[in-house]
């Protein structure tokens, strides 16, 4: 009942990452590229201050921790689809976070990369990044269809 539990909360974690980078590129950043770029910077800047909290943390920290717990814990091939789970995301999600967005928001909130710079290249990441928790969230689900 516990791995059960820890794989649904991996599978919840991994959907709810997956909807907020889908959410930015799908609708937010079309909805800021449609305003004034100085406005964008600013609505940007304050989404980069804001978005940095606890909910945040949980789901990005939260998802490839969870599903790396769930393979150690589970048996047979399940443990293997939650290893994966947790690689795809590691590397989609957080390492391109880390490494490519996060770099980018601080140039953008230090003022030395204008929006028209910032948004395609952003988004094009950031899609990069839903796509790999989506990939995550399947392959969690596989791994939980195992147990």
């Amino acid at each position: 009942m516990t791995m059960l539990i820890l794989a649904l909360v991996t599978l919840v974690l991994h959907g709810a990452l997956m909807g907020l980078f889908y959410a930015f590129s799908m609708s937010v950043m079309p909805a800021l590229n449609a305003i004034d770029p100085a406005q964008a910077e600013a609505a940007m800047r304050s989404v980069n201050k804001k978005i940095l909290n606890p909910w945040l943390y949980i789901a990005f920290i939260g998802s490839p921790l969870t599903a790396l717990i769930a393979g150690i814990l589970a048996d047979g091939p399940a443990a293997l689809w939650f290893f994966a789970g947790a690689a795809v995301n590691f590397v989609g999600s957080f390492l391109v976070t880390v490494a490519i967005n996060v770099p980018m928001n601080n140039a953008l909130n230090a003022g030395t990369m204008p929006w028209k710079a910032f948004s395609s290249r952003w988004t094009a990441w950031n899609t990069l990044r839903a796509v790999a928790c989506a990939a995550g969230l399947v392959l969690v689900g596989i791994g939980l269809t195992g147990l």
